[in-house]
């Protein structure tokens, strides 16, 4: 009885490292692409209550325009380099 408890504990231990994992990717994405994200739901919401959402979608272009800028930027090359990120 006892070895089925401790595979129990090891499928357990297993499952939250992938957890961990995936959340960590989930937060990384996010801070990569936050602000094209929320640009996006707010211009969304804004044409869903009746109201014009250009300003939000422009803001969302922009956003996404400094992602791309950042991918550039950043890189195991220029790692030590700070004065390259915002």
């Amino acid at each position: 009885m006892k070895r089925f408890t401790k595979q129990l504990g090891q499928g357990m231990t297993e499952y939250i490292i992938i957890v961990a994992l995936i959340a960590i990717a989930a937060i990384a994405a996010y801070g990569f692409f936050g602000d094209t994200l929320r640009s996006q739901v707010g211009g969304m919401a804004s044409e869903l209550s009746g109201a014009k959402g250009t300003a939000s979608i422009t803001a969302a272009k922009t956003a996404a325009k400094g992602a791309v800028g950042e991918k550039t930027a950043a890189g195991l090359s220029n790692y030590a380099n700070k004065a390259t990120y915002k």
